[in-house]
């Protein structure tokens, strides 16, 4: 009973910060050194500048604002262009024609963005224009975009699963890897979505009066290359085991320059605003990663996870019972927060239950992260939905219940990896024998 009414404690006192528009890092920073005041006799003072000094200076993390600003630099490219000019030939014969470009073009650039705002604006600022132009219907429009951009978070390199790996201490590598086959399953199950819509709705789709020959198709392909030899480059180093994240995150970046240089879209000002934003997003990841991790240490001193760990494991639920409760938790919880506040918020509480419940820290890394990708879509704090409402002029209840069928796909995408783990598990079972 201790635990719960300490668990309800730190949950009011974080809500209390949280809804009056304190930072999310300085709210647990601050209910940490409350919660260790009240119910330790540790020194708050030592224990925060060692916590959040060991937090900012792990090795493991500085992979995380290279990836940043890998996508920082393609973002500001001819990218967006280039990918519509590629897909759009090989993919407009398709039932539901281009709005295929808005999944594909969404897990391309999640391949080198890690972000899945970034991935709305920049496949949304070059398709949006060009599929009004052509009179698709705006509901598949906007609705494929806005479920397709939370690619960003799944298909490595992935911010928010760095941001796992660092707070559960699991190989950053082998989460990307992971990643790849529950990524390409998600993009093919919203492209089976936008065929099965396109076909019950005919009459709303508009001609297709554009034809292209193989070799033009060839011809028009060609702009892809580049930004498909950056993403086999990054993830293949990792797999292969030649590069390990921060070393592959590293290649990512000095390819990205090349690429921007030949493009000709590299000069002084988007270099520094590239610079700029990548700086701004580490850092603010990375403070919110220091307030997680002083946060984890004050609920250790109260012995908060290992007796919830102990009450759940009283319960006697079955592991697939508690997928299911987390699973509705997590969803209720990216309502009101973006998905990397989510993680690292609730991680200290609840890695202790996973592992004692005997769920692969790996696969629960994907899992997590498909279901914080949901909360992407899902009002009032959906960050793809305020993405898309700037740029489409249209207002959030329309944009939300366009994305709610991908919604209801992504929670069958989550059936589908507890119901056969080896969707998540079975790459880096590769990766590791490759290695040996």
């Amino acid at each position: 009973m201790i635990e719960i009414l300490l668990a309800i404690f730190f949950i009011t006192v974080l809500l209390l910060f949280l809804s009056s528009g304190i930072w999310v890092a300085i709210s647990m920073i601050g209910v940490s050194s409350i919660g260790m005041i009240l119910f330790t006799s540790r020194p708050v003072g030592d224990a925060m500048a060692t916590t959040i000094w060991g937090a900012s200076s792990s090795w493991t993390l500085t992979a995380l604002p290279l990836f940043v600003w890998m996508g920082e630099i393609l973002f500001r490219t001819k990218l967006s262009e280039n990918l519509f000019e590629g897909l759009a030939p090989w993919l407009q014969k398709l039932p539901g024609g281009l709005i295929h470009v808005n999944v594909v073009g969404c897990a391309l650039f999640a391949a080198i963005s890690g972000s899945s705002a970034a991935t709305v604006a920049t496949v949304g600022k070059m398709s949006i224009p060009e599929l009004r132009k052509r009179k698709y219907p705006e509901k598949i429009l906007l609705g494929s975009l806005a479920g397709s951009g939370t690619l960003g978070l799944l298909i490595p390199p992935s911010i928010i699963l760095i941001i796992y790996g660092v707070t559960v201490q699991e190989s950053i590598a082998k989460l990307f890897i992971a990643g790849i086959i529950p990524g390409i399953m998600i993009a093919l199950i919203f492209m089976g979505y936008v065929i099965i819509w396109s076909l019950l709705n005919k009459n709303k789709m508009p001609l297709n009066l554009e034809n292209y020959s193989f070799l033009n198709k060839l011809s028009k392909s060609k702009q892809l290359i580049p930004v498909i030899l950056l993403i086999l480059g990054v993830i293949g180093s990792i797999y292969t085991g030649i590069a390990t994240a921060t070393e592959a995150a590293s290649l990512g970046v000095v390819g990205a320059l090349i690429l921007s240089y030949f493009q000709k879209s590299l000069n002084l000002k988007t270099f520094k605003e590239s610079l700029l934003g990548a700086t701004k997003t580490s850092c603010m990841i990375a403070f919110i990663l220091a307030g997680a991790t002083f946060l984890s240490l004050a609920m250790g001193f109260t012995g908060l996870p290992r007796n919830l760990a102990i009450w759940i494991q009283d319960m006697e639920l079955s592991p697939y019972v508690l997928i299911f409760v987390l699973m509705i938790f997590y969803i209720i919880l990216g309502m009101f927060l973006d998905g990397i506040s989510a993680v690292v918020l609730t991680m200290a509480i609840i890695e202790p239950m996973i592992r004692q419940a005997g769920f692969d820290m790996i696969w629960f890394g994907i899992f997590l992260v498909i279901v914080v990708e949901m909360a992407q879509i899902t009002p009032p704090v959906g960050f793809n939905l305020f993405v898309l409402q700037g740029m489409a002029n249209k207002d959030m209840g329309y944009i939300a219940k366009s994305a709610f069928p991908l919604f209801l796909l992504m929670i069958f995408a989550v059936f589908l990896i507890v119901l056969f783990p080896q969707i998540a598990l079975w790459m880096p079972e590769q990766m590791i024998q490759n290695i040996n």
